[in-house]
């Protein structure tokens, strides 16, 4: 893996075998202590082939340890996780390097024939054609978000991990991304594990809502709505209420 690139993961197929072919992770028993502290207790979760997982949790609760543990960027765990496949990753920070023309970006490190047709023809799907020759620094928020989606989709990942990419930007933007996001998963079909701190984001994106709780995942909420979704609608309310009690967070209007 090429870690020391920002926000790259070089894809690269896992060294076992795959765990199944529904399954593109599959995490037994995975613990994470840093000193005296246990973050992550014994946690055990599947993620199936083209499925829309999110992830919840308080600050600190472990939410990106886990993700960098399927990453593969942090190996000092018990319990291994089995990957199937390729991974990609799209940080919070956009992690672009600013001396590189935004097509070299999502080009980096790119094992293809033609790098830059590869990465000109991923920034097509985000919509950002345009930008292709452009220097990072003139990017809005939102269109670095957009390159580093690009530059993680350019691999065609197995696993797409997504860490908070959406919660520096702004509310009309951020639905643009939604909606990016929902389109390009329906065309490539990866896994997706989204950790994020917003509920609403949560219901609107995923099939299934984990809560991590205590080093474990502590809830489970399945999402069986048709897309695109609306946050009035009744099912949504009720879960919604179910995860902020989760959370430890009081609805509006109550003691």
């Amino acid at each position: 893996m090429a870690q020391g690139l920002p926000g790259l993961i070089e894809p690269a197929t896992s060294d076992g075998p795959a765990t199944s072919a529904e399954h593109v992770a599959r995490v037994r028993g995975l613990t994470k202590r840093f000193g005296d502290r246990t973050v992550l207790d014994e946690i055990d979760i599947e993620i199936a082939r083209g499925e829309f997982v999110a992830l919840l949790g308080r600050s600190g609760s472990g939410k990106s340890t886990l993700l960098r543990a399927l990453a593969g960027l942090d190996r000092a765990t018990d319990g291994e996780p089995d990957v199937s496949g390729t991974v990609s990753v799209a940080f919070q920070e956009p992690r672009l390097i600013p001396w590189k023309r935004v097509w070299a970006n999502v080009a980096l490190g790119l094992k293809a024939a033609d790098p830059r047709a590869a990465a000109e023809k991923a920034l097509a799907e985000v919509e950002l054609t345009e930008q292709a020759g452009a220097w990072p620094l003139t990017l809005s928020g939102g269109e670095a978000q957009r390159a580093s989606l690009a530059r993680a989709l350019v691999r065609d990942p197995d696993l797409l991990l997504l860490d908070e990419p959406f919660s520096a930007l702004d509310a009309l933007t951020r639905i643009t991304m939604h909606r990016l996001v929902l389109d390009l998963w329906g065309r490539h079909r990866p896994g997706i594990l989204l950790v994020t701190h917003d509920v609403d984001e949560a219901l609107l994106l995923a099939d299934r809502v984990l809560v991590l709780e205590d080093g474990r995942i502590g809830h489970e909420s399945p999402v069986n709505l048709d897309r695109p979704r609306h946050r009035d609608h009744p099912e949504l309310i009720e879960l919604r209420a179910t995860l902020l009690a989760r959370l430890g967070v009081t609805p509006e209007g109550t003691a």
